[in-house]
């Protein structure tokens, strides 16, 4: 076995590891990784100003391209700074795989003190440690890349002692083994859901980001046809149900009573890869009503019957399982059972044609309204997108509109922050989605708030050339905050009409986000005539640079 630096170690592992790029924000506790960075031209450096963005950049270009992302920030400091969106990571099942670092003090500084780094973090990760001796370096980057990419993925934060990384130690540079995590379900348990299956008369589908990411949504597709389902998203982080096809519904929000009435209407409720059911407010009873019958089918084992009665539990790899239902339940249909089933699919597409004719009423009622519907915005958006664009949406409260006015229907064509994460995702996000992408237009759709949350990004997009085209949702307050004032005080508070000052709500200085971009090196344009969004997009596009446009809209609730 060689014998080098812990440094060096670190850095052959990365390169064994196949890591093109790190993500990060230095700070004297790094200096030896930094310094032997110059020694790794193939290892990209990326810095970004603010952790977050570095957070963002990792998490976008692991969901993007499948691979574990590295980051390495500083110490507590810039590790807390980077906390926000590694909660994020973790949250609501994303389960994005990042390995996170930081250098820290010499073990031998006791009687000084020195922070405990992986306790800080342990709450957001998968594993946390620190090593201490050169030697463990090869060993805990294996685990570290191994627990960060194994089912359920997630992020995992790796601290260095100084001495670690510059003592010497004898080491084996040796990778992590690729995992192979596609098992199949039960027999028992496919033969249970097929039973209840076969019985429904109104099911429901309702799926989440864990089914796009196995690539089952062609085996989804096949079962809502099979059995006539209406299919909503709990989640859409990915491209996990075709939005095109004429049984969805479109999203659902499962943590309000409307998203539980609409659960409750049905016999039996198909949940696949999306946890069941989340929501910030408290809620007594379970969400489903008790003439309506569970099945649950998840890859994170956690998630099966954790808070709701589960008729059904299925923990498998979402692609294999449905494959293996779908083809039992098609061996088991009658001509009759057919029949109905083609009878729910015909229902589901009517009730999805009013919905839409719903939203084109809305967006003619409001269409030269000024400042300009969101819904507005986003037509014209999606008028002006090319074939093969991937949109990053980091919306927030614009995203019903998104989904509304663009179809996604091809993986890879959207990415998108978690409903319940730290917000400030979409500024570096969208640049991890571009760099995994650099062939592909990528266009980053940003809320004014979530935006300023990381707006160093576009000091990172500017100063690396990254042509991202951001397109801010700029409502000029936290208007997710205010929709959901409004909904504490009618659920919990019980009010019939809910007021509110919305106090540190509203922004009465609004954001000027296109002089920001401009001031760090970005081109920056202010849209406030729907009719210009169109071209303004075509010509950021055409310009092979990071642009921004500051889109001015309604934001009254």
């Amino acid at each position: 076995m060689p014998r080098m630096a812990g440094k060096l170690a670190l850095m052959e592992m990365l390169r064994a590891e196949g890591v093109e790029y790190i993500f990060g924000n230095p700070g004297t506790s790094e200096s030896p990784i930094m310094s032997s960075l110059e020694e790794y031209p193939d290892l990209k450096y990326m810095l970004s100003t603010q952790e977050g963005v570095a957070m963002g950049m990792a998490d976008g270009y692991a969901a993007a391209t499948g691979r574990t992302a590295f980051v390495n920030l500083h110490i507590e400091t810039g590790l807390a700074n980077g906390i926000s969106l590694l909660h994020h990571a973790w949250a609501e099942g994303r389960e994005t795989p990042i390995v996170v670092t930081s250098g820290n003090k010499d073990v031998r500084k006791l009687a000084e003190g020195r922070t405990d780094l992986s306790e800080m973090v342990r709450l957001f990760t998968k594993w946390s440690v620190e090593v201490t001796h050169p030697e463990q370096v090869p060993g805990v980057m294996r685990r570290a890349f191994t627990e960060a990419k194994t089912p359920p993925a997630g992020p995992v934060y790796v601290g260095f002692s100084a001495n670690a990384l510059d003592d010497e130690a004898d080491v084996d540079i040796q990778p992590s083994s690729a995992v192979y995590s596609k098992h199949g379900a039960d027999p028992a348990g496919v033969a249970a859901a097929v039973r209840i299956l076969a019985e429904a008369q109104r099911p429901i589908m309702v799926v989440g980001d864990r089914l796009g990411r196995s690539g089952g949504t062609e085996a989804a597709v096949r079962l809502a046809e099979l059995s006539g389902a209406r299919v909503y998203a709990a989640s859409y982080a990915v491209m996990n149900f075709p939005t095109s096809h004429p049984q969805y519904m479109g999203r659902i929000n499962m943590g309000v009573p409307a998203g539980r009435e609409t659960l409750s209407q049905s016999d039996v409720v198909m949940a696949v890869g999306t946890n069941v059911f989340e929501g910030f407010f408290y809620f007594s009873g379970p969400s489903v009503g008790p003439g309506t019958r569970l099945i649950h089918l998840d890859s994170t084992p956690s998630e099966v019957g954790k808070s709701e009665p589960t008729d059904v539990g299925i923990i498998a790899d979402p692609q294999a399982a449905l494959g293996q239902i779908c083809d039992a339940l098609d061996g088991s249909m009658s001509g009759a059972a057919r029949e109905a089933a083609r009878g729910r699919s015909a229902s589901a597409t009517a009730a999805r044609a009013e919905i839409k004719s719903q939203w084109d009423r809305d967006l003619k009622a409001g269409w030269n309204a000024r400042p300009m519907s969101a819904a507005r915005m986003m037509n014209e958006l999606a008028g002006s997108l090319p074939a093969d664009a991937i949109v990053t949406d980091d919306s927030i409260t614009s995203r019903d509109a998104l989904h509304d006015a663009i179809e996604f229907n091809e993986p890879g064509s959207i990415y998108a922050s978690s409903n319940f994460g730290a917000i400030g995702w979409g500024m570096g996000g969208a640049l991890g989605v571009k760099l995994a992408n650099p062939d592909r237009p990528v266009i980053g759709i940003v809320g004014d708030g979530s935006a300023m949350m990381t707006v160093q990004g576009l000091w990172t997009a500017a100063a690396y050339n990254i042509p991202v085209v951001y397109v801010i949702c700029n409502n000029r307050s936290y208007r997710i905050l205010k929709l959901n004032m409004n909904r504490y005080k009618s659920y919990i508070l019980g009010e019939t009409q809910p007021s509110s000052s919305y106090i540190g709500m509203d922004f009465p200085q609004p954001f000027d986000m296109a002089a920001i971009a401009n001031a760090m090196g970005v081109y920056g344009r202010k849209v406030e005539d729907p009719e210009d969004l169109g071209r303004a997009l075509k010509k950021a596009l055409e310009s092979g640079k990071p642009a921004l446009l500051d889109v001015v809209i309604d934001g009254s609730v």
